[in-house]
């Protein structure tokens, strides 16, 4: 069978989540939505749903998905419901929900609800995107409580430029949200990922790791905790053929690398097709039999192809590892002018193998 597969590593899922929640002292939601990260949703939470205080989902499509699975810890929908009939659903399988605009406060008010809801209230601080606006947000809590169809509320709100150490907006944005909640007597979470990581004194009940939980920094400097994160996927396939190419000789499609002296070229199991970006220039690095490596040329489809001169035992049936534990997909993403979030999840048709080391 063709040889491209990405290895996931679940104790180092599970270390990440435990450094998470230690980091940030307060209980944390793991974040699994789309198909968490591309590590697969419902193993990760498997193997996280003995010490996970709860997770969260973009929508109801991935919470069922879960509670289907067997998944009875507390699922958050980040989106909250998109119609109104949802809220059945909502009720039946206890999600929790995020309330982010008036029409849902409406909603709640009218729909009826045969148990209380667990709702957390987003507040948009300054990022623009959903969340009730800071004006409107103490009479939409309100509301909430008169309805008599809710349990309780959490306060939230999403920081849009955290994982920029140097930005003054987090703050801003703190301070918009402190001064619109004053006097609401509710737990708070306001910290995702670079919020846990890098902005220790933002008070959080909750906090939201999503992209740290696999073991990716959302930083492009060096970070403290970025440092003690465990690689959680290894995607992984080998070399297929083996060219020797004098100097001068175009490699790959519109001849993107031309050898500059006589050179060893490998080809390999893998493309965009599998999730690799394709945009990834020649010198992204790749690891071949563990020795550092990169990218020659432009990604193909099914193939890609790695310079082999330096590396004189590598040949048909080497590994390659294009992203893990010594080529880390931030460098990748880097490389290749994206970020890891979306490498993650753009994976597709390599197998995904569950490992405890």
């Amino acid at each position: 069978m063709r040889p491209a597969r990405a290895l996931i590593d679940l104790q180092a899922l599970r270390h990440n989540y435990q450094l998470a929640r230690e980091t940030a002292g307060a209980k944390a939601l793991a974040v699994i939505k789309a198909d968490a990260y591309g590590h697969g949703a419902v193993r990760v939470a498997q193997a996280l749903q003995s010490e996970a205080d709860g997770f969260a989902v973009a929508c109801i499509e991935e919470a069922l998905e879960l509670r289907q699975a067997g998944i009875r810890a507390p699922i958050l929908l980040l989106e909250g419901f998109f119609e109104a009939d949802e809220l059945a659903l909502i009720v039946e399988h206890e999600f929790w929900c995020v309330v982010h605009s008036m029409w849902q406060v409406e909603a709640i008010e009218h729909a009826p609800v045969g148990k209380p809801l667990n709702i957390w209230l987003k507040m948009d601080s300054g990022m623009h995107r959903v969340g009730v606006h800071p004006d409107e947000y103490q009479s939409a809590y309100h509301r909430l409580l008169a309805t008599g169809k809710v349990a309780s509320v959490v306060l939230m709100t999403h920081f849009a430029r955290a994982d920029e150490l140097g930005s003054g907006r987090t703050d801003e944005q703190v301070a918009i949200f402190q001064s619109a909640r004053e006097g609401l007597a509710a737990q708070v979470s306001l910290r995702n990922s670079p919020g846990v990581m890098g902005w220790p004194t933002v008070p959080s009940d909750w906090v939201r790791p999503g992209i740290m939980l696999y073991g990716a920094t959302p930083f492009d400097q060096a970070q403290s905790v970025a440092d003690r994160l465990q690689p959680v996927m290894t995607l992984e396939s080998r070399v297929i053929c083996v060219r020797e190419l004098p100097a001068g000789e175009p490699v790959g499609y519109g001849g993107a690398f031309v050898t500059d002296r006589a050179m060893r070229i490998g080809v390999v199991a893998m493309g965009y097709a599998d999730g690799y970006p394709r945009q990834a220039p020649t010198g992204t690095p790749v690891a071949v039999e563990g020795q550092r490596s990169q990218l020659l040329g432009r990604v193909s489809m099914d193939m890609l192809c790695v310079d082999l001169t330096d590396v004189p035992t590598a040949g048909v049936g080497s590994r390659v590892e294009l992203w893990g534990k010594q080529v880390l997909a931030s460098d990748v993403a880097a490389s290749a002018g994206t970020i890891p979030y979306q490498i993650f999840c753009n994976l597709k048709r390599v197998p995904r193998l569950y490992s405890e080391a």
